[in-house]
């Protein structure tokens, strides 16, 4: 019953196009299944349409300085340092939460994968099958010369397409993912075709079998793109991945067809003022590399990049900046999965530092001051970029900025030891609103880097069902919850329904520090919350949140979640380290034990306080809630 009520909301959120071409699909993956099903082959060994038999790859089409000598050797990959590479190195259709594995002998078109409990989360079986490890290998084979490491990646190349055969299994259920692994691909064969020069070796076979898989994925990518209520940042990664292989094919159509789209793509799914409209700052970052990184091969091959391109990312480099603290830490609201399009290193990285780095080479604009480069960026760029970065303009973040048509609104305190965001966003993207969290009106604070107060972040996509509802709810968010309800509709895991409206926010600085205000309306409620920020002598913040309510309303709670690394003291006194929080509220404060995920598949306890009112007999409440750190 469940599934039919999901359907029945997915179908609601589609209009009348978008109903015909998923008939067209199904229509599509038909025809497909009697074809490739029947023949049950690896990725390589398929018949390429005529227009596309005589492409050969060109190395040199790929930005790449083969004289790099700021690199790593691959040793394993990173798994969200949750799970041991090692161990599942080989196990490519793991569940990784259960003993369980998904099914290998199954058409792709047959396989549920959304909330599958019984075997496991899919986004964490997709980060393996990515094979960012292919890329890694193949580098530290050029760079070592060390036959065991090409042993080694032959030997999982070969594994893999062995136990993952075209449109069998789960690694065919997502065009993304096949638009990752082409990027990957892409890089192994670069790496391993220079490798084969630079010590004189003759091993035709796999670049043979790598380049042909490339383009029969990146063919099906064209044929199975996202399009309408799906087409957030899957279609970005998908063309970029075309993009990518028209480049090292040198074949136009894929190129004109990536570069349109993605052009037409920026300002629908971008506001002006540099905000991602999916409301995750994580999303924005992953479409932001995938711009950037196909700019750096334009550039190389002398494509003419869209004037929009510039204008939409550097707008949207100010915003990820401004989310930036001095300390490395970053204001992230909405979903965050880690994805991201290319690694070299197989360790974890700053994603979002690496693609402000990033954005200083393909920018007139710089965003940082481009000391300690990710790796990728060593390999992509010339010897003298770093250099030529350095003569840009740098941008730096003010004090306060409000991104009035994005919905954010961050602060800084004059020594940049406290850092604030404040979400006053829709609730995402589309009629899905896919990535976005029910958190309007809430908060994020860090001192000196330490998360105080903290979005509960997403652990993962599917298992368990109810942790996913939990870490999207308003009562877990730093904003007011009324009678303990979202302040939008939950129909799925990537699916809301009716939402909340959100009026403009209004912003005032002057030498007493910072007043916001902001408004939401939901569920016949009406959330006006006020916040005077005081920079003096010690940082106050004070949070009024006014409230005309509908019939009924029995409980109003304003909810603070706290960081892991926050110790609750009696008399609601807080302790970070070197600094204390004095917490004063005209409701009654409660404390509990919570929740919340510092990373993808990575869950611990926190503290969180409430400061309640639960007689209600007047439509209009007021809390005010002071924090004072000192």
């Amino acid at each position: 019953m469940k599934k039919i009520t999901w359907y029945l909301n997915r179908l609601k959120a589609m209009n009348m196009g978008e109903i015909c071409w998923r008939f067209q699909q199904k229509n599509l993956q038909k025809q497909e299944r009697r074809k490739y099903y029947k023949e049950n082959l690896p990725v390589y060994e398929l018949e390429l349409p005529d227009e596309l038999k005589n492409l050969n790859a060109q190395v040199d089409r790929i930005s790449i300085n083969w004289n790099n000598e700021s690199f790593t050797v691959f040793k394993e990959q990173n798994l969200f340092g949750v799970y041991s590479y090692n161990k599942y190195k080989r196990a490519w259709n793991a569940g990784f939460q259960t003993e369980n594995v998904w099914p290998t002998d199954q058409c792709s078109y047959d396989i549920s994968i959304s909330q599958r409990e019984d075997i496991g989360d899919i986004r964490t079986n997709w980060e393996l099958n990515r094979h960012y490890q292919f890329a890694g290998m193949a580098k530290s084979f050029y760079v070592t010369g060390d036959v065991n490491v090409l042993k080694e990646l032959k030997e999982l190349f070969y594994d893999w397409n062995e136990n993952n055969h075209f449109l069998y299994g789960v690694e065919w259920t997502s065009a993304m993912e096949i638009a990752i692994r082409v990027n990957s691909w892409i890089y192994t064969y670069c790496f391993l075709n220079k490798a084969f020069e630079k010590y004189n070796l003759e091993n035709n076979k796999i670049l043979k079998d790598i380049s042909r898989g490339i383009i029969v994925m990146a063919d099906y990518i064209v044929k199975h793109r996202a399009k309408y209520s799906s087409a957030n940042n899957h279609l970005i990664v998908e063309m970029y991945a075309v993009g990518m292989s028209g480049i090292f094919f040198d074949y136009k159509p894929w190129e004109k067809l990536a570069f349109n789209i993605l052009t037409e793509e920026l300002p629908r799914q971008n506001y002006a003022d540099g905000v991602n409209k999916e409301m995750s700052l994580h999303y924005q970052s992953f479409v932001m590399e995938a711009y950037g990184l196909l700019m750096l091969e334009m550039k190389h091959n002398r494509i003419k990049i869209p004037q929009i391109w510039e204008e939409y990312l550097l707008h949207m480099s100010e915003f990820m900046c401004d989310c930036c603290g001095e300390y490395g830490e970053t204001v992230v609201f909405g979903d965050n999965d880690e994805g991201k399009i290319l690694d070299l290193s197989g360790e974890h990285f700053d994603h979002y530092r690496y693609v402000l780095d990033l954005m200083g080479n393909v920018l007139p604009k710089r965003y940082s001051k481009m000391e300690n480069i990710h790796e990728n960026l060593c390999w992509i760029l010339g010897e003298d970029s770093q250099d030529s970065v350095l003569q840009k303009h740098c941008y730096y973040s003010p004090k306060v900025k409000c991104y009035k048509e994005g919905g954010y609104t961050l602060w800084r305190s004059k020594n940049n030891k406290v850092l604030m965001g404040i979400d006053h966003a829709d609730l995402g993207f589309g009629s899905l609103a896919a990535h976005g969290h029910a958190d309007a009106l809430s908060f994020q604070l860090f001192i000196e880097g330490v998360p105080v107060f903290v979005d509960p972040g997403t652990y993962n996509y599917h298992v368990p069902k109810k942790m996913r509802d939990d870490l999207r709810a308003t009562v877990n968010h730093n904003t007011v919850c009324v009678d303990g309800a979202n302040q939008a509709e939950i129909l799925g895991p990537f699916l809301w329904g009716k939402r909340y409206e959100c009026k403009e926010a209004e912003i005032q600085e002057n030498e007493e520090g910072v007043y916001f205000e902001a408004t939401i309306q939901n569920n016949g409620n009406v959330h006006k919350r006020k916040m005077r920020i005081s920079d003096r002598d010690i940082i106050k913040v004070e949070i009024c949140d006014d409230l005309e309510l509908s019939k009924d309303t029995k409980k109003v709670e304003q909810i603070f979640m706290l960081g892991t690394e926050c110790r609750w003291i009696e008399d609601a006194c807080i302790n970070i380290g070197n600094y204390m929080l004095n917490i004063k509220s005209t409701a009654q404060i409660e404390k509990e034990t919570t929740c919340c995920a510092t990373g993808y598949n990575d869950i611990s306890n926190t503290t969180k306080f409430k400061c309640s009112v639960s007689q209600i007999t007047d439509s209009k409440v007021t809390i005010v809630t002071t924090v004072v750190i000192d």
